[in-house]
């Protein structure tokens, strides 16, 4: 059930990004003749009066579709309600409309998360620190750390009921570079031994590839007066943003080191699922940073995704015409292919990574 919610959840943010572009069209009275999730052959499929809706087989994003690029259509090619036939703002307020359909769905998910759950108030705490994702092939990983595994002791240090606990356990890791620690672990009713080496990051500090967090249940309160909600939902989501973008920017100077922490469809809803099963309150903060992620990927410009084509209209205003067809028909084709070929291959290594086929393979 926790795997349906969280890939629910997924499904309904790639929903909320095309539904932008869509309503962003149909309101300035753009013709849109297909709404898709997913692509590929059709799994579910419904025709209306002028738009095909279809649930598609590969689940790597979606697409709205226009009767300009179908040569079937029985449109004038000179009709002004045609996307191409419309001047370039309404054309780029069509195209960055997922893009702000999803920043604004994940601010209202955050007022909904401190509106509803409540505003955070410290922990019930219990003993150990929780480790609630293990990153693909770090040092925790290799070790045999799995997530949700409750980290009791490391080396000679024990971990109490404190929330400086987190801190002692990096302190200890970072003070330990290519160096055995060993860790006792709570994993469900059992305790096992561990031994895992941190790496030595450029600074020389160890570091073994893991989120932490104080093992306990989060406390909340109801939110003081009414606009609270709004308030911490506007500085969580500008910290969420930042993190985000500094994400990226790691990968970009240290791609080597943070490329195989790069996840595709099933890690995401893997990690929604742990977070639907341990605690379902932060399924708010889970669809919101992922909403804020896809916002942030489409806005890139990349080929096949919305900052191309947006990077595409700014050339068309500076040359004061178009780029030629055929030159952007081939590039978001070849986009296109690589982003599906990067999407399937990010399936593949997460799914061959689940804990379930990692027992195949050592048996």
């Amino acid at each position: 059930m926790s795997v349906l919610v969280a890939i629910g959840v997924l499904a309904l943010l790639i929903f909320v990004h095309e539904l932008g572009h869509f309503l962003a069209a149909r309101l300035q009275g753009i013709y849109a003749n297909r709404f898709s999730i997913g692509f590929g052959p059709s799994l579910l499929r419904y025709q209306g009066p002028q738009t095909e809706y279809a649930l598609r087989a590969i689940p790597l994003g979606g697409y709205v579709g226009f009767p300009d690029d179908d040569p079937d259509s029985d449109i004038d090619p000179t009709d002004p309600n045609l996307l191409k036939n419309r001047p370039i703002l309404d054309r780029a307020i069509v195209i960055s409309a997922g893009v702000i359909a999803n920043l604004v769905f994940a601010y209202a998910i955050l007022v909904l998360q401190f509106g509803v759950v409540g505003v955070p108030n410290g922990f019930d705490l219990q003993p150990g620190v929780i480790a609630p994702q293990i990153f693909d092939g770090s040092p925790a990983a290799k070790a045999g750390l799995q997530a949700g595994d409750i980290i009791l002791s490391a080396g000679t240090t024990d971990f109490g009921t404190s929330e400086q606990e987190v801190e002692a356990l990096v302190d200890t890791i970072k003070s330990s570079p290519n160096e055995s620690v060993p860790l006792q672990v709570r994993r469900g009713s059992n305790e096992i031994t561990l031994t895992v080496v941190p790496e030595a990051s450029d600074e020389g500090e160890g570091r073994i590839g893991v989120q932490l967090a104080p093992n306990g249940k989060a406390l909340f309160r109801r939110p003081d007066g009414f606009f609270e909600s709004f308030t911490l939902a506007a500085s969580e989501f500008q910290e969420l943003t930042k993190r985000i973008f500094m994400g990226f920017g790691l990968l970009i100077t240290r791609f080597g080191e943070t490329a195989s922490q790069v996840s595709g469809p099933v890690k995401i809803v893997q990690w929604g699922s742990s977070i639907a099963e341990s605690d379902s309150g932060n399924l708010f903060f889970f669809a919101a940073f992922i909403s804020i992620n896809l916002a942030v990927i489409n806005i890139l410009p990349l080929p096949a995704l919305d900052g191309g084509q947006l990077a595409f209209l700014i050339a068309e205003g500076l040359r004061g015409k178009p780029l030629p067809q055929r030159f952007q028909e081939t590039v978001m084709q070849t986009g296109l292919f690589l982003l599906l070929g990067l999407g399937v291959f990010l399936i593949i290594k997460d799914t061959v990574q689940l804990p379930v086929f990692q027992q195949l393979f050592q048996q």
